[in-house]
């Protein structure tokens, strides 16, 4: 497993859906005290769907490139089915399925900013 693979180094270098959204629903801030990686996540939900979604924050390739990739995928989705969304997909979407134990924090950093942004709608 080559854990800074091309794809990734190109999220982290140029990451996609980073910046702040004007009028987000819901937003929240993730932080790794044991590496400094830190990652705020806005969304925009219509119609029970995320319509938008945008993160700012800092950290490693595979933290920053995780959250780019993520936001890719969770446009268009259903709240439901992203209040379901297991950890391992997110694993699958980076292509890092045999990540290490010291860097899968930093690659599910966003998603727990995603499961927890998610919560505050409830």
């Amino acid at each position: 497993m080559d854990l800074y693979r091309d794809e990734i180094l190109d999220h982290y270098k140029n990451p996609h859906n980073f910046g702040e959204l004007p009028d987000p629903k819901v937003s929240y801030e993730e932080y790794n005290p044991l590496c400094g990686d830190r990652v705020v996540l806005q969304l925009k939900i219509e119609n029970g769907k995320l319509k938008e979604v945008k993160f700012t924050g800092e950290g490693c390739a595979i933290s920053i490139a995780s959250a780019s990739m993520l936001t890719d995928y969770l446009v268009g989705k259903d709240i439901a089915e992203l209040k379901s969304l297991p950890g391992k997909k997110v694993l699958e979407v980076l292509g890092l399925s045999n990540i290490a134990a010291g860097r899968l924090k930093c690659a599910l950093l966003p998603f727990e900013a995603l499961k927890k942004s998610l919560a505050k709608l409830s």
